[in-house]
Formats: C-alpha cells, structure tokens, sequence
C-alpha cells in the first residue's frame, strides 16, 4: 500500500474534519486540540468553535498537521507542530522539558478503522519528520506508550508505540509521568544534525 502524507491545508479541512472532527454532525469530538489549548479554552469554544479553531488553523501558513491518504482516500492525522505552540509540552509538567532547543512535536495520530496495522501511522510519522526538518526543526519529539509489545486499544495508542518511533530513528531520551491505555509514556526525540 502507497500512502500519500501532505500538510493539513485549508484546501484539505474536510479531510481534516472527517479525521478527527466528530462522527456525527453537531457530535462531540477532540478535533486534535487536547494539547494545543487547556480544557476550559476548549470547552468554551463549544463544538462548532472548535471547528472553526481548527479550520483558522488550517489556513495558517504552518499546517498544523499531516493528513495520510490511501489512493485519494484520507485515512489518517498526525499533529506536527512546534513544542511552543502546544501548552500541555510547555515547560514540563508530566512530559518533561529537555533544553531550550526550539524542538517540535508529533503527538496525535488518528488512522480510521480499516486501515490500522496497515503502515498508515509510520508513514505519518516519516511524513512527520521530513515536514518538522523542512520547518527548520532542530529536531523532533514523540511521547509514545511503552507497551514492550503488548497490543493497545486504538483511544490509548493515539500517541503512536515506541517501536514505531525507534523505527523511525527516535531515541528514547526519559521516561516521563504520562500514561495512556495503562503504559507509560516515554519521550523520544530523532535530530536533525
């Protein structure tokens, strides 16, 4: 299977949106905003806000992801996008903060059921890198689960495997204090020279 990974675009937003805009219209959905805004902010905006918060975010001039698509068919997200511009990785908390190094992010990946186990998400994940590095990245940064093999539910597995990352070329660089789907988390980071 080929997969295509391209920014986020304006040009892209119902992609976007079928990804991880709600399954129903008016429904509740994360819209991939978990880390980017603190949960009063996303609360407030209500769903349609958090609609239209992405879509602005589309439009930027820095996609604020990568959409993955089998044969003209969107079937997956990663969000990219510098550490900076996501409060939950801001200055530690439960993800440490390594150094002053204006490093970026991969930290959500959503592939639609029906093409999980497919390579979908590692393709997003080498798109990740090749965009981060094209930004002028000195490197990026993953938060995945540690979960030594052992199989993980889709809603826990969001923050990709550290055998994906370590496939990639990421290095674990400290545990940290999150955990998904009952694994903890740890960060890895791949250089960029």
């Amino acid at each position: 299977m080929a997969i295509e990974v391209v920014p986020a675009t304006a040009e892209r937003f119902a992609d976007v949106a079928t990804i991880v805009g709600p399954p129903v219209p008016g429904g509740q959905a994360c819209w991939c905003l978990a880390n980017r805004l603190r949960s009063p902010e996303r609360s407030a905006l209500g769903p349609g806000g958090q609609e239209a918060y992405v879509r602005d975010l589309c439009s930027r001039d820095l996609a604020p992801g990568l959409l993955a698509y089998d044969k003209g068919l969107a079937v997956g997200w990663a969000g990219v996008a510098p550490r900076s511009e996501l409060f939950a990785f801001r200055r530690g908390g439960r993800v440490p903060w390594i150094d002053e190094r204006p490093v970026w992010s991969v930290f959500c990946f959503r592939v639609l059921g029906g093409h999980r186990r497919q390579g979908v998400a590692s393709a997003l994940l080498a798109g990740g890198v090749e965009f981060a590095r094209g930004h002028g990245a000195p490197a990026l940064e993953g938060y995945p689960v540690d979960n030594a093999g052992a199989r993980i539910n889709a809603s826990g597995g969001y923050v990709g495997t550290r055998s994906m990352f370590e496939k990639a070329g990421f290095s674990k660089i400290c545990d940290t204090d999150s955990v998904s789907a009952g694994a903890p988390r740890v960060l890895m980071r791949l250089d960029f020279g």
